[in-house]
């Protein structure tokens, strides 16, 4: 198994991300935050600074939608009511907010569909074929509808999603609920579990809960941050572990 996944030879199971693991949604919801941050920011002041690529990294990335709304927002030094889900997207409030974003990315999954990325689906189906369990750890809410139009929901054996942690009261990432209940879906220890991850906020999730190993995956340029969050290795794609040894 190490040989073939470049993983230790006690891991299990695969504990993946889902937006910029298997998937190229994060790209989607990058820009979908920026645009939510930006329609919101101008109201407030046309003369506010723009949310960048480092805001996205740093406050909303990997985090349920209403925590990555507070902490960018925290960072501007601007408070909001938390409001209600029944909100509208115009409301100036954390639910208004993140309903924005969220109608943002509908619409563009709606219209463009899910990539994938290839070398993370050779290594997701070299897993089950080594005859480990997966699941996805996902803040969205979206992971079902996602992981059914990318098309390997036959390759995922549990889903721990924005449904199931608001269902289940999970705190979301850096802290390390979701990944530890889909360890517990899998039937396994987390130190028998790897954790696959892009965000910062997710490879903090992954050592914090004291996985067997974590994965830093990455996309954007910020292999020494995901290092730094306590990465045992970063790779650009999944792939490249394929006939590593740890």
């Amino acid at each position: 198994m190490a040989r073939v996944l470049g993983l230790p030879d006690d891991i299990r199971a695969c504990l993946f991300d889902l937006d910029g693991v298997l998937t190229q949604t994060a790209k989607v919801h990058q820009a979908a935050w920026k645009r939510t941050f930006d329609e919101f920011l101008r109201r407030q002041d046309p003369a506010a600074e723009e949310f960048s690529s480092a805001d996205y990294n740093e406050y909303v990335d990997g985090k349920p939608r209403k925590d990555g709304v507070r902490d960018f927002l925290a960072g501007r030094r601007i408070t909001l009511p938390e409001g209600s889900d029944d909100d509208p997207a115009d409301a100036a409030t954390v639910a208004g907010v993140a309903t924005r974003k969220n109608e943002l990315v509908l619409a563009e999954l709606e219209e463009h569909g899910v990539q994938v990325y290839e070398g993370s689906m050779r290594y997701l189906r070299a897993a089950k074929e080594a005859g480990l369990s997966a699941a996805v750890v996902t803040a969205s809410a979206n992971g079902a509808h996602v992981i059914e139009v990318a098309g390997f929901a036959d390759l995922v054996d549990a889903r721990i999603d924005g449904l199931v942690a608001a269902r289940d009261g999970l705190r979301g990432k850096p802290a390390p609920d979701t990944f530890l209940a889909g360890a517990e879906a899998l039937g396994v220890e987390p130190a028998q579990a790897a954790v696959f991850e892009d965000a910062l906020s997710g490879v903090a999730a992954g050592r914090a809960g004291h996985f067997g190993f974590v994965v830093g995956v990455d996309r954007v340029g910020q292999a020494a941050g995901l290092a730094e969050r306590g990465a045992d290795v970063v790779v650009q794609d999944l792939d490249e572990l394929l006939g590593t040894t740890t």
